[in-house]
């Protein structure tokens, strides 16, 4: 369904189980990235109106999952830490060049938004299959549904808005790049990691 190009080796889940406050931390961050996303699109592109209502909703639904991870991280007696470096986003949002017509800037940034979502649906997958901890296994199932929803939102944006043959050549595109990418990660306690 999420046409990843490269699943994520399944050991990753054992390097998240032994640092569960780092998966949590970056999550937490993945969360507030993803509704700053959100916020970019309104301001960037006020013209687009249907894109603009469901970026507003989706505003809300991802802080509200940044308090739900940054709830989880307290119950634990931890605190939230700093940001890290997310080597997967800075890596892929490279991909595409920069300029072109505000319609193309449009389709990119609604492509990279999809394929982040399309791979954080695909670990947290993984991690509510393979965690121990149930509870937190349960957690990432729910959110699973979530990221899936935003994949195909973002990717259906960006067929509207493009033309759909360009876009999805695009998009395939993208899809072999990223799993240049995550092949050399899977290594750390991280979402994209």
């Amino acid at each position: 369904m999420l046409g990843l190009k490269l699943p994520t080796d399944p050991r990753w889940v054992n390097i998240v189980e032994k640092n569960i406050e780092e998966i949590l931390t970056d999550h937490a961050f993945c969360e507030q990235k993803a509704t700053s996303t959100a916020i970019s699109l309104i301001v960037s592109f006020p013209e687009y109106t249907e894109l603009i209502q469901e970026m507003v909703a989706l505003v809300k639904e991802e802080i509200s999952h940044f308090k739900m991870v940054h709830d989880k991280i307290l119950e634990r007696g931890w605190v939230l830490g700093r940001d890290r470096r997310d080597d997967y986003v800075i890596e892929l949002v490279k991909f595409f060049p920069k300029g072109g017509s505000r319609t193309t800037q449009l389709v990119h940034r609604l492509l990279y938004a999809a394929l982040i979502e399309a791979r954080s649906c695909e670990r947290f997958r993984l991690l509510s299959e393979e965690l121990k901890d149930k509870e937190l296994a349960d957690f990432y199932r729910n959110l699973m549904v979530s990221e899936a929803n935003h994949y195909t939102m973002f990717l259906g944006f960006a067929r509207q808005y493009g033309n759909k043959k360009e876009v999805d050549a695009k998009w395939q595109q993208l899809l072999e790049y990223e799993a240049k990418i995550i092949s050399n990660l899977g290594t750390s306690e991280k979402v994209h990691g």
